[in-house]
């Protein structure tokens, strides 16, 4: 991970009204989907921190990640795709979280 910036463009995706089973596959498809250099602004309905531990765990590309609002009630994150990733994880991602 870096801690720099994403650069722009930047494409939102709003998850709160997603089932939180369908949130973080969604989310790493889209970012999966980034070309190196775009970012994508998450806005979540909670902390979205353990999707951080499953990006460090888990994506293949180099990525950023900035909080642009911190809760209570919404919670905004910027996700840079730094570096391209050298294969695709063919496994499917899901949520972890206990929300």
């Amino acid at each position: 991970m870096t801690t720099t910036a994403p650069a722009t463009p930047r494409t939102t995706l709003d998850v709160r009204t997603i089932a939180p089973r369908d949130r973080h596959p969604l989310i790493f498809g889209k970012f999966d989907a980034l070309a190196p250099g775009e970012s994508l602004e998450l806005v979540n309905d909670h902390d979205p921190k353990p999707l951080y531990y499953q990006f460090k765990a888990e994506s293949q590309a180099e990525f950023s990640w900035e909080y642009l609002e911190q809760g209570p009630e919404v919670w905004r994150v910027a996700i840079g795709k730094v570096g391209a990733a050298p294969a695709a994880i063919p496994e499917p991602r899901g949520c972890n979280c206990n929300h």
